[in-house]
C-alpha cells in the first residue's frame, strides 16, 4: 500500500451502550489497485450500499458508529486476519478477495495481490478499523457495564453462489448463540416478526462474520449481533444501485425499533 491519503474509517462516538459497525460500506479503492482490477470489479457491486443513510436514526439513539471507507475488494474488515474460512465447506470470499459474489475475477490476469501486498493491506487498513472497534467497545463497556455491538450489512436478495432462491429480508446472526445472550436474539426476532411485511430468520445462511464472532463475549456483557438485510428492502439491486426513498422509508421504522430494542437490552440489567 503506497496511498495514505484516505482515512481508513469514519467514527462517531455516541453516548449510549450501542456500537454500530458498518465494515462493508466503503467504496474507496487506491489508484494503484484500481488500475489492475477487472471491469466487473470497478462497479463495486458487492458493496453494502447506502447503510449510513438507511441507519440515519442511529445518532438520534445515541449510538457510536464505525464506518469503513475502503472497499471490501481492497480488504474485507469482516474476515479473520489469517484468512481462515468462516463457513468451512461453503463458498466464501477472503480477506483480500479475488472474485466477486458472481464468481467474476476482480483482477486482470496476473495482477492479483501477492502475500506481501495482502499483509500490507491488512496492516494499513484492517488493523486500524479493528483497533478502533475494540477501543470503543471497551470504552462503552467500562462506562455502562453492558454493551451491544450491532454489525450492519446488506446483500443482494439473490446470490446463487451463496444461497438458493431468495434470501429472507432480515437475517440475524449470533454465531449460533455464542455471540450474545439468547434473550437479546429472541427480543430482536420478536420485533422483526411483528412486522409482517418482512421475512426474518435467526442464524440461517448468515450466522455472523468475524466481527460478530470475535467481539461478542456474553460472559463479559459484550453482546454482538449481525443483521444482514436483503437490499431489495431499500434500494435497487442492479447498477447503479440507487437508494429507493419510498421503499426505504417503510423499513426504517423497523430498523429503529430493532436498534431501540438492542439498546433497551443493554440498559435493562447490570450484572
Amino acid at each position: 500500500m503506497t496511498e495514505a491519503t484516505k482515512a481508513v474509517f469514519e467514527f462517531h462516538a455516541g453516548t449510549a451502550p450501542l456500537l454500530i459497525s458498518m465494515p462493508h460500506v466503503g467504496t474507496h479503492v487506491p489508484a494503484e489497485v484500481l488500475e489492475r482490477m477487472s471491469p466487473a470489479a470497478r462497479q463495486l457491486q458487492d458493496t453494502d450500499w447506502h447503510l449510513p443513510r438507511l441507519y440515519e436514526c442511529a445518532r438520534e439513539l445515541g449510538a457510536s458508529i464505525l464506518i469503513a471507507n475502503y472497499s471490501r475488494y481492497v480488504v474485507d474488515q469482516n474476515r479473520p486476519p489469517d484468512n481462515a474460512s468462516l463457513y468451512p465447506g461453503q463458498s466464501v470470499t477472503g480477506l483480500c478477495p479475488l472474485d466477486t459474489f458472481g464468481d467474476e475475477p476482480l483482477y486482470q490476469a496476473g495482477a492479483e495481490p501477492d502475500d506481501a501486498e495482502v499483509a500490507a493491506r491488512r496492516d494499513a487498513i484492517w488493523r486500524p478499523y479493528h483497533q478502533q472497534l475494540k477501543q470503543e467497545l471497551e470504552r462503552l463497556h467500562a462506562q455502562f457495564g453492558r454493551v451491544v455491538l450491532w454489525d450492519a450489512h446488506s446483500i443482494r436478495s439473490i446470490v446463487p453462489r451463496f444461497f438458493d432462491g431468495k434470501l429472507p429480508d432480515l437475517n440475524f446472526g449470533t454465531a449460533d448463540g455464542a455471540s450474545c445472550d439468547p434473550e437479546l436474539a429472541l427480543r430482536l426476532l420478536t420485533v422483526a416478526q411483528h412486522d409482517e411485511r418482512y421475512s426474518s430468520v435467526l442464524n440461517g445462511r448468515f450466522k455472523g462474520g468475524y466481527i460478530t464472532r470475535n467481539y461478542g463475549d456474553p460472559a463479559r456483557n459484550i453482546h454482538a449481533v449481525q443483521l444482514e438485510m436483503a437490499q431489495c428492502c431499500y434500494m435497487e439491486e442492479k447498477w447503479p444501485f440507487e437508494y429507493q426513498e419510498e421503499v426505504a422509508k417503510n423499513v426504517q421504522p423497523l430498523i429503529k425499533s430493532l436498534l431501540s430494542e438492542a439498546l433497551a437490552f443493554a440498559q435493562d440489567k447490570r450484572d
